[in-house]
């Protein structure tokens, strides 16, 4: 017999669920993209997505600037929080990322929780602001074929390769927030 542990299961986010806040099936996944898990993406996509931190200081290095949020919907459903976000580049009005945001808003403070439904700030920089104890864990890395939707908010072509991440945020060590976040490189 042995005294191994075994090893804690990794985090996940399901993909398919996050869509479904936005993209009811059976037609709405494919409006946004077909998706592809891939182990690597290419550069410069790898150093963007496949780490440990939030994605707004991420895109604002890359792009050498800071970012506002545009949310193009949001709901509420129980103590949960969805929005569909893009990020624009402040200076020069670039699109550099998409996102779909599902949160636990009991997690957050009220503070906290009262300015990410305010939708004025990226919510990267709102945790950020506010000190929370946080822990991006990445789950996930995709190759993104874009549909129709995410084209028009992304601001390239139906099937343009983008690649993208979902990821896990903790939140004073709580599981608090699901990710998916695609990133444009196209418009640098």
């Amino acid at each position: 017999m042995s005294n191994a542990k075994p090893s804690p299961a990794k985090p996940s986010v399901n993909l398919q669920n996050l869509l479904d806040e936005f993209y009811v099936e059976p037609v709405g996944h494919r409006e946004l993209g077909k998706f592809e898990s891939r182990a690597s993406v290419p550069s410069p996509y790898d150093g963007l997505l496949d780490h440990q931190e939030h994605m707004t200081v991420t895109v604002e290095a890359y792009a050498g600037e800071s970012v506002d949020v545009q949310v193009h919907a949001s709901h509420m459903k129980d103590h949960w929080y969805s929005r569909e976000i893009t990020l624009i580049t402040q200076q020069s009005q670039r699109i550099v990322q998409y996102g779909i945001v599902r949160l636990d808003t009991t997690k957050l403070d009220p503070v906290v929780w009262q300015q990410i439904q305010s939708q004025q700030t990226p919510l990267g920089r709102v945790l950020i602001n506010h000190n929370v104890l946080r822990e991006v864990e990445l789950c996930g890395l995709w190759e993104v074929s874009t549909g129709p939707s995410l084209g028009l908010k992304m601001n390239q072509p139906t099937e343009t390769t983008l690649y993208g991440r979902t990821a896990l945020i903790y939140c004073d060590r709580q599981p608090a927030i699901e990710l998916l976040e695609i990133v444009n490189t196209s418009e640098k």
